[in-house]
């Protein structure tokens, strides 16, 4: 089987984007793939976090990722502050990685614009990424396509090592699926649903109350026409609303349609509201179970143990094949 790796950064909450666009295909992945997920504090540090925000952020991602269906059984699932090896092979890698590249990479380029005083680490993350990736010997990184350059420049890197020191690493390959939905904002249609919308109205959280769900989607941006029909250029609002109750009903756009034929803009939004409510529930429910077991220390326990067994073995081999011993 082949093997895949993702990295969840603790910040911010999820949203019902997140979910539809992005989880539940990680959900379809762990029966496709050996699944390795890994919540990636080191890489939130790189802009200013709130240590009590973030420590408390790192086991609330992973539960509600949990509660959305992602099975502690077909994933090896750990913290990657806990596994030191991520930063000493990082170092390692850093050694063979050229500062042009660095300074090209797009995400680095337009965040160190926004502000002059950078740190160090918003240079050198990508790095890290590739430690993260190259450990584990994966086959896939499953990514957006704004993450693409980072899982190229894990190859770059990869194929250097291997050619200075010998065959260490697996080259591997960006997984960018085509599958997954991309939720729109309520307000803003145009733009896709973010956890950093600036308007809170436009974006549903996984957690936030039913009462407050609905209002969102009552109140969401449609147009002045009266048809239901999906047609993004044009009806941007309605088309997204269509989007949502598909995605979640497990139907495709054209039954949507037929669905609400002759029906009025309001009861779209009731039976999307409806919809939206009835799985947020579930997974709510699931969420305040887990935050308030044991379950999730196991999980990370295992986890850890796990993977760090994996990554001193990588580590030791690079450091022999660098002359890094006695």
């Amino acid at each position: 089987m082949k093997r895949i790796l993702t990295g969840l950064q603790p910040t911010g909450i999820i949203t019902l984007g997140n979910y539809i666009g992005a989880i539940k295909q990680m959900v379809k992945y762990q029966d496709m793939y050996e699944s390795y997920l890994f919540i990636a504090d080191l890489h939130s540090i790189t802009i200013p976090q709130d240590p009590n925000e973030l420590s408390k952020n790192i086991k609330s991602l992973l539960a509600l990722y949990l509660a959305c269906g992602i099975d502690p059984k077909k994933n090896k699932i750990f913290i990657q502050s806990e596994n030191l090896y991520h930063a000493n092979i990082s170092w390692l890698l850093e050694c063979n990685t050229y500062y042009g590249e660095l300074s090209r990479m797009t995400q680095f380029k337009d965040k160190s614009r926004k502000n002059a005083n950078f740190t160090s680490g918003l240079l050198t993350y990508p790095v890290l990424m590739a430690s993260d990736i190259l450990i584990y010997d994966v086959d896939y990184v499953p990514v957006g396509i704004d993450q693409k350059q980072h899982v190229e420049l894990a190859r770059d890197i990869a194929i250097r090592f291997n050619k200075k020191f010998g065959e260490t690493f697996k080259i591997p390959e960006p997984l960018i699926s085509t599958e997954g939905t991309k939720i729109m904002d309520l307000v803003d249609p145009t733009k896709k649903m973010s956890k950093s919308s600036d308007n809170p109205k436009g974006v549903i959280r996984i957690l936030d109350e039913p009462e407050v769900i609905r209002k969102k989607i009552m109140s969401a941006t449609t147009d002045s026409d009266t048809i239901i029909k999906f047609d993004p250029i044009n009806k941007p609002g309605i088309s997204n609303l269509i989007n949502i109750y598909a995605s979640l009903s497990n139907k495709k756009i054209d039954e949507v349609e037929k669905l609400f034929v002759n029906k009025k803009y309001g009861e779209l939004k009731k039976e999307v509201a409806d919809l939206v409510i009835t799985e947020l529930t579930k997974i709510q429910s699931r969420y305040y179970e887990l935050i308030k077991s044991k379950e999730l220390d196991q999980i990370l326990d295992d986890g850890i143990k796990f993977t760090s067994e994996i990554a001193k073995k990588k580590y030791e081999l690079m450091k022999n094949k660098m002359g890094l011993h006695r």
